[in-house]
């Protein structure tokens, strides 16, 4: 991996600390755990940040994590508490507009940070000003993308090689084999439960992975991904089992040009509904449109599902340093279904695909 020099934390609060000035709030109260680690790297179960808007930024998190946030956030002042977010607003001298992550925190936590406020202080309702900042990623987090979506797809190449998904095995023994092999790459752990779908199964989008035993001629759908250091894969491919039939040929051929006009049409400034139509179009020109039950694609990153979205419903355009999957499928009930999926890295032309691996038609 590219060695850069860190500077993403200090540059992502500094935004942050810049939108709030704009909307006359003096400090952020950022509690939601995947937004602590991206606006401090600190990787704890419990914890919690204050952005304020002069830049300055204080870190909570108990005893457990001492050592662990000196480690990781050591640019931080730590405040050491249980109750992370409390502590963190107890520190703060009214009056002051104090924003907190609407989408996030519930009732019985708010009313807690409703009491914990010192005199003078208002808890403003804030929502997606982190996740707009967390669309397009910086080099250090796309080099982290690129290293765990490798581990993905070298795990599947060689699941493949080894002959672990074949007739007579389970669809839970395939699951197994391919996690283990991810965590001998280095994958701290999945980045979703794995889904290995096989046969009429195959027709169930997020089925999972059972004790259905895979069967000659089967469609096998798997949707899978590696974890590391925060940082999410997201990658499926779909394999036939012995041989093929008029439909599973049909539907493999359909759904796989509709996964490349995707792919084509990933590019920046195009609107996001716009790259779901250029899948959605094929799918529905061959007649299938019923049975493309989902979005064509998200973002990932920290999670591995977030913005933006490619959907009937889309908002915005991609840019540059975003990323996509592209990932259309078709499910018919009582027969099987196909999904090819990729993950993208938006780029001035051309899109980069990092889950780059073999998606014609395959026997197994």
């Amino acid at each position: 991996m590219t060695v850069y020099a860190d500077t993403r934390f200090q540059n992502r609060r500094r935004r942050l600390a810049s939108t709030l000035a704009g909307q006359r709030i003096d400090a952020m109260l950022v509690t939601h755990l995947t937004h602590v680690r991206f606006l401090s790297g600190f990787s704890g179960s419990n914890g919690a940040v204050l952005v304020k808007k002069d830049l300055t930024a204080l870190i909570s998190t108990d005893g457990r994590y001492t050592t662990q946030v000196g480690e990781e956030a050591s640019d931080l002042e730590l405040i050491s508490a249980r109750n992370c977010g409390s502590a963190l607003l107890e520190t703060v001298d009214g009056p002051r507009r104090v924003g907190y992550e609407a989408d996030y925190v519930t009732v019985s936590e708010l009313e807690s940070l409703q009491t914990a406020c010192p005199e003078g202080i208002t808890l403003v309702p804030v929502t997606g000003v982190i996740e707009e900042i967390r669309l397009v990623k910086d080099e250090v987090s796309l080099d982290h993308l690129r290293h765990v979506a490798r581990i993905a797809v070298v795990a599947w190449e060689e699941l493949l090689e080894a002959g672990e998904l074949r007739a007579g095995r389970r669809e839970n023994e395939v699951a197994a084999d391919l996690e283990y092999r991810m965590r001998k790459h280095g994958s701290e752990h999945t980045s979703f439960d794995t889904i290995v779908a096989s046969g009429l199964n195959s027709a169930k989008p997020h089925h999972g992975a059972d004790d259905t035993e895979i069967q000659d001629g089967d469609i096998v759908t798997v949707d899978f991904g590696a974890h590391l250091l925060g940082f999410n894969s997201d990658i499926t491919r779909s394999v036939i089992v012995g041989h093929t039939t008029d439909f599973t040929k049909e539907i493999y051929d359909v759904v796989l040009r509709a996964q490349l006009a995707g792919i084509d049409a990933a590019t920046p400034g195009t609107a996001l509904v716009d790259v779901d139509r250029a899948c959605r179009d094929i799918i529905d020109d061959a007649g299938y449109g019923d049975y493309f039950v989902h979005s064509t694609g998200h973002g990932v990153g920290l999670d591995v599902h977030e913005a933006p979205y490619a959907s009937t419903g889309g908002k915005g355009v991609l840019e540059p340093g975003m990323t996509l999957t592209i990932e259309p499928g078709i499910y018919v009930p009582g027969k099987g279904g196909v999904r090819i999926e990729d993950s993208l890295i938006i780029r001035a032309g051309a899109p980069e695909i990092i889950t780059d691996t073999p998606k014609e038609l395959r026997l197994v």
